[in-house]
């Protein structure tokens, strides 16, 4: 599975979200495991496509299963500002 920022849903935003906020961390691993607020996600498989499509990464190099800060690549910034950027009254008409 591969997102696009057309393609995102709720739930892929709320993990964009936590990233960008700086509340969460991820494994150094081939398919990393997210925490947020030190909490495992809920939604790895998510956070797999994510991470596989580009958009989050760690922030640092790690030991193969350490917890380091997770990040957003530009891509991931770009499509949580598509997301987030309020939507014109002719768009909410049509």
């Amino acid at each position: 599975m591969t997102v696009d920022r057309e393609t995102l849903h709720p739930g892929q935003l709320a993990i964009l979200r936590a990233v960008a906020s700086g509340r969460a961390e991820i494994t150094c691993s081939c398919e990393p495991d997210l925490y947020v607020d030190g909490v495992p996600c809920c939604n790895q498989w998510v956070v797999h496509a994510l991470v596989r499509s580009g958009h989050l990464r760690a922030a640092r190099p790690g030991r193969i299963g350490q917890r380091v800060a997770a990040t957003l690549t530009t891509s991931g910034r770009h499509c949580l500002a598509a997301h987030d950027r309020p939507v014109s009254a002719a768009k909410e008409i049509a």
